[in-house]
C-alpha cells in the first residue's frame, strides 16, 4: 500500500507527502538517490541495510531510519529475511525541529521504537481516512502525523542534564512564554509553578535572580502593558480592557494601572487621545 499526496497549500508547518506499507522481496533496494523531503521508515519485520554518509547500518524489527532532504542514501532488503516496513514522507518548517526533539538528525538517523504497534496503526489510520474523513482528510492526515512524531519524541533519547545556569534560563523562558499566552486568565503563582513543574518557592527565587523582578510583578506589568496597547481602540471601554487583561474587578485594575503607569486608566486614555490629536 502506498499513497502519494499533493502539496499542501495550508499546512506549511508540517504536511505529509506520502505514506505506505511494503513487504519487500529479497535484496529489493532504493538508490543511491536523494529526496527533497523527509522520509522516515519503520521496520515491522525482517532485516535490511541503510547507507548514508559512508556509514552502513544493519537494521531489524523495531528500528527505522531517517532520510533527510538533499542527502544521498541507499537501502536494501536482506537476502534471506527481507524487511517489511511502513513509512511517511513529510516536510514543513517544523519538520526538522520535531525530528530533532525525537533524537533524529542527519548525523543520528537511526530510530529505535519497540514500545508497541502504534506507528503501524497510525499508517493504517492514514489509509482509512480516505473513506472515513473525505471532507477533512488533509487535516486528519496532519493530525496523525503529529501524533506519530509525538510518539517518537516521547520515546526518544533523554537529553543529558544541562548546566544549572542553562536550565534556569529555560525555566525562566517557560514562565515568560506562559504569561505571554495566559496573562488574561486568572492565573496564580501555583498555576505557573505547576505548569513549569517546579516548586513555587524555588521557581520564584530563580525568576527573581534572572529577571530582577518577581513573577507577580512581571505578570502585573505584562497585563498593564497589554491594556495600554488596547487604550487606543475607542470601541473598548475601560471595563472591556480591564476584563481582557485578567482583571474582573475594575477598581483593582485601576489600582494596578496607576501603580505601574503613575496615572489612572481614564487619565492615561485622555493623554493618549490628546497626543493623537496633536
Amino acid at each position: 500500500m502506498i499513497e502519494y499526496l499533493q502539496k499542501s497549500k495550508h499546512h506549511t508547518e508540517l504536511h505529509l507527502t506520502q505514506f505506505g506499507i511494503e513487504s519487500c522481496i529479497p535484496r529489493h533496494f532504493h538508490g543511491p538517490a536523494v529526496r527533497d523531503y523527509y522520509l522516515l521508515h519503520y521496520i515491522l519485520e525482517g532485516r535490511g541495510s541503510f547507507e548514508v554518509g559512508g556509514t552502513t547500518y544493519t537494521l531489524g524489527k523495531g528500528q527505522g531510519f531517517l532520510i533527510c532532504p538533499g542527502v544521498v542514501t541507499y537501502y536494501e532488503a536482506d537476502a534471506s529475511h527481507p524487511w517489511t516496513y511502513c513509512w511517511v514522507g513529510f516536510n514543513g518548517t517544523l519538520a526538522e525541529w520535531l525530528l530533532k526533539q525525537a533524537g533524529l538528525t542527519l548525523s543520528s538517523p537511526i530510530l529505535h521504537y519497540n514500545s508497541d504497534d502504534r506507528l503501524y496503526r497510525y499508517i493504517q489510520m492514514m489509509d482509512d481516512s480516505k473513506k472515513d474523513f473525505p471532507r477533512s482528510r488533509e487535516s486528519r492526515l496532519n493530525g496523525l502525523l503529529y501524533l506519530m512524531l509525538s510518539e517518537l519524541v516521547e520515546s526518544g533519547p533523554v537529553e543529558p542534564n544541562s548546566p544549572k545556569s542553562v536550565r534556569s534560563e529555560v525555566y525562566v523562558e517557560k514562565v515568560l512564554d506562559l504569561i505571554e499566552v495566559n496573562y488574561a486568565q486568572k492565573i496564580t503563582m501555583e498555576d505557573i509553578a505547576h505548569a513549569i513543574g517546579l516548586n513555587r518557592s524555588y521557581l520564584c527565587s530563580l525568576f527573581k535572580q534572572r529577571m530582577n523582578t518577581s513573577i507577580q510583578d512581571y505578570l502585573i506589568r505584562c497585563r498593564i502593558n497589554k491594556a495600554c496597547e488596547m487604550m487606543g481602540n475607542a470601541e473598548l471601554s475601560i471595563g472591556d480592557i480591564s476584563r481582557s487583561v485578567g482583571y474582573n474587578d475594575p477598581l483593582l485594575f485601576s489600582k494596578m494601572f496607576k501603580k505601574v503607569k503613575g496615572l489612572s486608566p481614564k487619565h492615561y486614555r485622555t493623554e493618549l487621545q490628546t497626543e493623537a490629536g496633536d
